[in-house]
């Protein structure tokens, strides 16, 4: 059991920060706090809180060392991916040659970084950056030549226009190659 002794002042403050502090978990702890000062047993205060005895007794550890600056502190668990350093070189690499797969993402950033990262991180870590899938278009089939004639001349022809200017990318796939699943 920790023994803590509580000026006047400190009581106030305690109070006045439990319903006052602009952050509930930091309100909570004044709360805790509070309540020990007020003379509460251990067991009441965790059941008034609901938080549990380790939690508490966390909260009257950090105020013995610290005092009420000390609860005032919040601190979470954010990692952050070794990617983040290399975000802005990556960006600008794959802004001028966007990969045509994750896969290749992966490849890339692995040679470029030395970080290795599974595919789904690296569409995770892409769509962060702002880059995003595009879908695949085809040409219609060749069962009617007016559709298909009409298809290149208002759609494909002023897209490789624009791959031949350097403002997009055109990736061909033959017809006999078109299922990327297994039989």
């Amino acid at each position: 059991m920790i023994k803590l002794e509580f000026t006047e002042a400190e009581q106030q403050s305690l109070h006045y920060e439990r319903y006052h502090h602009p952050h509930p978990r930091v309100q909570r702890k004044m709360e805790a706090v509070w309540l020990k000062s007020q003379g509460v047993a251990h067991g009441e205060m965790s059941r008034l809180t609901g938080i549990s005895s380790t939690t508490l007794t966390s909260y009257l550890r950090a105020y013995q060392e610290g005092g009420i600056e000390a609860l005032k502190t919040v601190r979470f668990y954010r990692p952050q991916s070794d990617l983040r350093v290399h975000q802005g070189t990556l960006e600008a690499y794959f802004r001028k040659h966007p990969p045509a797969s994750a896969k290749q993402a992966m490849a890339t950033i692995e040679t470029l970084t030395g970080v290795r990262r599974r595919p789904n991180r690296v569409r995770l870590f892409l769509k962060h950056m702002g880059l995003k899938c595009r879908k695949v278009g085809m040409i219609p089939a060749k069962a009617d030549v007016e559709v298909q004639e009409a298809f290149k001349t208002t759609k494909l022809e002023p897209r490789l226009e624009q791959a031949k200017a350097g403002q997009r990318a055109v990736f061909f796939m033959d017809a006999a190659h078109f299922v990327l699943a297994p039989f």
